[in-house]
């Protein structure tokens, strides 16, 4: 390879481990937390059910803002607000990591159910 295709791999690896890092939550702890996320959301954050957001591979800025916003109200969902009622900031952080951090549609191997 050439060292101008070495540098831009390079740079593009760092940019994603950058990307998650700006989430500052655990992906690890983040998938214990997202167990009450499964029903609708699918266990690795694609829902089979098309009236639910599929969560894996999503921006963890997206959802640590959604997450925020139905708890604050500015965003209304009467189950989601229950949901959030408790989360913390680590929580919503972990949980954006985890689901960051699961292929999403856009990944080959995932086919939509």
């Amino acid at each position: 390879m050439t060292r101008k295709l070495l540098s831009l791999l390079f740079g593009a690896g760092l940019l994603t481990i950058g990307t998650a890092a700006l989430a500052g939550g655990d992906p690890a702890a983040g998938k214990t937390k997202s167990a009450v996320c499964a029903a609708c959301h699918g266990t690795n954050g694609v829902s089979a059910q098309p009236n639910f957001p599929i969560l894996a591979g999503q921006y963890p800025d997206y959802v640590i803002r959604a997450l925020k916003d139905y708890k604050s109200g500015e965003r209304q969902n009467p189950i989601m607000k229950g949901f959030v009622a408790n989360l913390t900031t680590e929580d919503m952080e972990d949980l954006a990591a985890y689901f960051y951090s699961q292929p999403g549609l856009a990944s080959p191997e995932i086919q939509n159910p």
